[in-house]
């Protein structure tokens, strides 16, 4: 089966039902199929065809959509790249992904206006010098019905990783891969065709585009895209469409939380509150389910190497296991905590996560050496420092590159970022290891506030909840922490800047 099988089907079966809607345009599963094909015949009369690969430079808007299944009706493979890519990330992407095209929407064509370059350029609205008008192509006559061949383990997409160490990878993915890991969510978490899915995070992301468009598109379910998010608009859309499944980011979920307007908003239609990126503590769950009126919030585990797939703890289960991602493993995936000699852990050991299964990447696109070091055997390796408690649920510890060792002890930063986020002048914080002459690394923690915090006040505050070879011995308030495009931490630069 391939993505392109899906959305034909499904303009059959429900050809009245609303696919999607976005940016005024509300398009049926006919109309989207139609527009599909119609794009699919104006990128090959540019010369675009099976194995080639288009980037998709958009936000969240039905153009997205069209395009990534016109892409695929040709058997070409998309590499869809964040809204807040800058010209110079782009085109590096431009580049490495042997790009046949670029598709951009008139929302981020000043980014990509500068651009020299002899691919298929395309934008929304009117032709521009060499870009030519997706409209127009949208409207290519269409004389004869293309049949995508892809077959299930043929590559279908690029996902550039967030580059926090370095140049972003590019993850391949087969049909088999996607279509996994989205049949997976459809099962986990009750995706039907009358479910209504709003989609805010962004679509070159993997969990939104692969566990949510995908998944919807499965089913034959409607999807309700926005541009950007804020807390407002959540609520605002949320009430009129009568979406049932959102996905976000805790901080998506904690600035809508404390949006005033929440009060008033009826959000009784959602049945799924799903959450990814990092777990919730005890007391910001209670604060998210007093806040929505539910207790219906879902996190799931999982990295993009892997389709996103890992794990998922329920919304019964954040009670007593608030802070853990779950116990087991989500469908159609294995999981395993294994020690330095590829041994499972015993309960209470500190391991690394591996995953298996069918969502897991083909690997890094032209990087044999990077595919072979993240693979062992068959089995994923994560990255990410975990640990079973008593009861079988999987706490993780930190990320294995940001373990700071010293004086031979290990420490883990995210205990130490944890406890002085608890702090009430503390918005963000990074904590990093500092090359030390006696002790290999010292402990550095760098932070944002809501005013100037005296450095004796944060160590005197850190001494009372951590150990005192987890205490930072140096602190240093910053105006804001480096982010990449995807809003994560980049620690790198904070360790450069320490040295």
């Amino acid at each position: 089966m391939n993505l392109s099988v899906i959305l034909e089907r499904n303009a059959r079966k429900f050809p009245t039902v609303e696919a999607v809607i976005g940016m005024g345009k509300r398009l049926t599963y006919e109309e989207l199929d139609r527009q599909v094909e119609g794009m699919a015949h104006g990128l090959m009369s540019k010369g675009i065809t099976a194995g080639d690969k288009v980037v998709l430079f958009m936000p969240n808007v039905p153009e997205f959509v069209v395009t990534y299944f016109a892409v695929h009706r040709l058997g070409g493979v998309i590499v869809p790249i964040n809204a807040k890519s800058t010209l110079s990330e782009i085109e590096y992407i431009l580049d490495h992904s042997d790009a046949k095209a670029l598709v951009v929407h008139e929302l981020l064509f000043a980014m990509v206006k500068p651009l020299q370059s002899n691919l298929v350029l395309i934008k929304t609205s009117e032709q521009f010098g060499k870009w030519d008008s997706f409209e127009k192509l949208l409207e290519m006559k269409v004389s004869f019905k293309l049949q995508c061949t892809s077959k299930d383990d043929d590559p279908s997409t690029i996902l550039y990783t967030s580059g926090t160490t370095g140049q972003p990878k590019g993850v391949l993915f087969s049909h088999r891969n996607v279509l996994t890991v989205a049949q997976m969510i459809c099962i986990e978490l009750e995706v039907k065709p009358e479910s209504r899915l709003l989609v805010m995070m962004p679509l070159s992301h993997s969990a939104p585009l692969h566990l949510f468009l995908l998944a919807g598109m499965i089913v034959g379910a409607t999807h309700v895209l926005t541009p950007t998010f804020t807390p407002e608009l959540l609520l605002k859309t949320v009430e009129l469409e009568r979406t049932t499944h959102f996905f976000g980011a805790p901080v998506a979920y904690m600035l809508t939380a404390k949006e005033p307007a929440i009060a008033q908003t009826d959000l009784s239609s959602m049945k799924w509150w799903v959450y990814g990126g990092a777990p919730l503590s005890k007391g910001e769950v209670e604060f998210l389910q007093s806040s929505f009126h539910t207790e219906n919030f879902v996190c799931v585990y999982g990295l993009t190497e892997a389709g996103p797939s890992g794990s998922l703890l329920l919304g019964n289960e954040h009670a007593k296991k608030a802070g853990s991602i779950g116990k087991r493993a989500a469908l159609f995936t294995e999981l395993r905590i294994v020690n330095g000699n590829g041994d499972d852990v015993a309960i209470g050991e500190v391991g690394e996560i591996y995953l298996q299964g069918e969502g897991t990447m083909l690997g890094y696109y032209k990087n044999e050496e990077a595919t072979l070091a993240t693979f062992d055997g068959s089995w994923l390796k994560t990255g990410d420092l975990a640990r079973f408690d008593e009861d079988g649920y999987i706490f993780i510890v930190d990320r294995k590159k940001d373990l700071i060792i010293s004086g031979g002890v290990n420490v883990y930063p995210k205990e130490i970022e944890d406890v002085l986020l608890s702090h009430t002048a503390v918005n963000e914080v990074a904590v990093v290891g500092i090359p030390h002459p006696v002790w290999g690394e010292t402990v550095k923690a760098y932070f944002s506030g809501t005013r100037e915090v005296s450095i004796s006040d944060l160590t005197a505050f850190a001494q009372e909840k951590l150990s005192s070879y987890k205490v930072p011995k140096l602190f240093e308030q910053v105006d804001a922490l480096p982010r990449n495009a995807s809003g994560k931490i980049l620690k790198q630069p904070l360790r450069e800047r320490g040295e």
